[in-house]
């Protein structure tokens, strides 16, 4: 599996952590974020992302900034893009579940490492349920 990832100066460490795990399960990493603490525009890091999720180039995506929500928007300006800011790993499963999010979006100020890779993990261990959650999911985005 191919997991894209793309971060801001808030979310390094969150990032490497991540990165880490997933590494350590074997999957392959595209890495857009930034390793430096140094101020940078978390736009620049997120659409790589969104780019590689919606083109399938990656199977999923994690994007990292302070509050979250700045990446968050950006990557669902794409088409296709279907991301999620989750600050719990309960919440990161069922925007897989319910709204077969592609993109988890972590607020690096707002949960720690530890929780983020618990995200990550509940993100990609968790299954879209579809049934009657594939009719909203069709509705969530128009052409």
């Amino acid at each position: 599996m191919k997991i894209s990832i793309g971060n801001d100066h808030a979310g390094v460490d969150y990032k490497n952590a991540v990165v880490k795990m997933l590494q350590g399960r074997g999957y392959e990493i595209k890495n857009y974020g930034t390793d430096s603490e140094s101020s940078v525009d978390y736009p620049d890091f997120g659409h790589p992302v969104a780019i590689d999720v919606a083109s399938k180039d990656a199977d999923f995506g994690v994007v990292i900034c302070g509050s979250g929500n700045g990446i968050n928007m950006t990557v669902n300006k794409h088409q296709e893009i279907r991301s999620a800011l989750c600050w719990t790993k309960e919440i990161a499963g069922l925007a897989r579940l319910h709204n077969d999010a592609n993109i988890i979006a972590i607020p690096a100020r707002y949960t720690s490492i530890n929780q983020a890779v618990e995200m990550v993990e509940a993100f990609l261990d968790t299954k879209f349920e579809g049934g009657r959650h594939q009719n909203r999911v069709d509705k969530i985005c128009c052409s």
